[in-house]
């Protein structure tokens, strides 16, 4: 079994995927969306995904504001979350992502990646960041107090 990390926004889903051990957390893929409001392409290819990689849970960024307030784009990740476990029938745990984006992209300027390729892998380092978040902490906690 492996866990999936999801960094979800409004053109773009952000995918990794942790090895079997739960140690290190890998950018698989960027889903490009076609319209924000459609998601029945973004589920159907995580669910590819899922199967591939043998996922059995799934982290997804939770993009709260700077001071911790939650806006309009939480609702549409919980929303996101409800259908993700409608869809799949697996756990969907909530990740603070703040600053992600920000870490991936400096990753990036400090690997030398042009300014004009980094929109090309953001998102998919953000989920890998999210996710070895979580794996991290889980690793420390053995998962004892992971929040649903």
């Amino acid at each position: 079994m492996r866990i999936m990390g999801l960094d979800f926004g409004s053109k773009t889903v952000g995918v990794a995927v942790s090895d079997s051990l739960f140690v290190t957390a890998q950018g698989v893929e960027i889903i490009r969306r076609k319209e924000e409001n459609k998601l029945r392409q973004t589920l159907a290819r995580i669910e590819e995904l899922i199967t591939e990689y043998e996922v059995g849970e799934i982290v997804l960024g939770l993009p709260k504001n700077m001071n911790a307030t939650e806006g309009a784009r939480v609702d549409l990740t919980m929303e996101f979350k409800e259908k993700l476990e409608r869809r799949t029938g697996l756990p969907v745990y909530m990740w603070d992502e703040r600053l992600t984006t920000v870490a991936a992209d400096r990753a990036m300027m400090e690997a030398g990646v042009r300014r004009e390729n980094r929109k090309d892998y953001v998102d998919m380092i953000a989920a890998s960041l999210i996710l070895q978040g979580y794996l991290d902490r889980r690793s420390m906690d053995n998962g004892s107090d992971m929040q649903k």
